[in-house]
C-alpha cells in the first residue's frame, strides 16, 4: 500500500511568537504540496500565533511535549485538552531530548501515546540509539525494546494512525547524518518488529520518518528507501531549507 509521506519540523526550543509568525509567512509557498503531511511542532507559547498563522494552508501544526492529566496541579505543565483546544493535531512523544535531558523513560512515553490518542492526537513517537550503542552493535536490540515498551496496551487500530521517528542520536544536530542504507535497515527493522507485535497489515500502514540532520541535500536519497515514509526535521525547519525537504 502506498503510505502518505510525512515531513514534520521540530521547531525545538526557537522562535518567539513575532518571530515564529514571520516563519510561517517565509515557507508558506515553499511548503506547498498536497501529496505530503507538512506539521510544524512549535513550542507552546507559538501554538497559538501559529495555528492562526496556518489558517488555509496544507501545514498541520503539532506541540513538542505535554503532560498525561488533563489538569490540576501540575505547575509548568500543559495538557492533551488544552492542545486540542488550540487546534493541535500531532504530538512529539519521547524525543532524546526529553528522555536524556528531563529523564522521561519508557513507563511514561507508553502512558503519554495512548493519553494523545485517547485525546485525539496522532503521537510522533520517536526512537533512537547513541553512538554507544552503534558502536557496541546492541542498536537494534535497544531500538527493539524502547517501541515494545512504548506501544504496550496500544491497539493495532491506533498504531496505524501512528508516526514512528527513528532518529539515531549521535546525529541529532550534530551534523553527521546516517546513511541511507543505515537509515533504512532500522526503519526496516521497526516495520518488522510492528509486524510481530501486531500484523502485517498494521505494519504496512505505519508511517516511519527518519529524523537527524536530514536536509536539502540528503533528503530524496532517504525518501527513496522504501521504509522511510518522511522526516522529523529539526534545524532546517527553522528555515526556507524546509521547503526543498517537502519537495524532495
Amino acid at each position: 500500500m502506498a503510505r502518505r509521506r510525512i515531513i514534520a519540523g521540530n521547531w525545538k526550543m526557537n522562535k518567539t511568537p513575532s518571530e515564529a509568525v514571520a516563519l510561517c509567512a517565509e515557507l508558506k509557498d515553499l511548503v506547498k504540496n498536497d501529496a505530503v503531511d507538512v506539521v510544524y511542532c512549535v513550542p507552546a507559547i507559538d501554538i497559538v500565533p501559529v495555528v492562526e498563522a496556518v489558517k488555509g494552508t496544507n501545514v498541520h501544526v503539532g506541540a513538542e511535549n505535554f503532560y498525561i492529566e488533563d489538569k490540576g496541579a501540575f505547575t509548568g505543565e500543559i495538557s492533551a485538552p488544552m492542545l486540542k483546544d488550540a487546534g493541535v493535531e500531532y504530538i512529539i512523544i519521547g524525543h532524546s531530548e526529553r528522555r536524556d535531558i528531563f529523564g522521561e523513560n519508557d513507563i511514561l512515553i507508553n502512558q503519554k501515546v495512548k493519553k494523545a490518542f485517547a485525546s485525539g492526537l496522532k503521537p510522533i513517537l520517536c526512537c533512537g540509539e547513541s553512538l554507544a550503542l552503534r558502536k557496541a552493535g546492541t542498536y537494534k536490540e535497544w531500538i527493539e525494546r524502547q517501541i515494545t515498551w512504548d506501544l504496550d496496551g496500544v491497539t493495532a487500530d491506533q498504531v496505524k494512525e501512528l508516526v514512528i521517528a527513528y532518529e539515531p542520536i549521535w546525529a541529532i544536530g550534530t551534523g553527521e547524518t546516517a546513511t541511507a542504507d543505515q537509515a533504512e535497515e532500522v526503519c526496516a527493522l521497526i516495520r518488522e518488529l510492528i509486524c510481530k507485535l501486531y500484523d502485517q497489515a498494521t505494519a504496512e500502514a505505519v508511517r516511519i520518518q527518519y529524523g537527524g540532520s536530514m536536509n536539502a541535500g540528503n533528503a530524496a536519497e532517504l525518501l527513496s528507501k522504501a521504509n522511510i515514509d518522511g522526516g522529523l526535521i529539526g534545524g532546517a525547519s527553522l528555515k526556507p531549507d524546509f521547503g526543498q525537504i517537502v519537495n524532495a
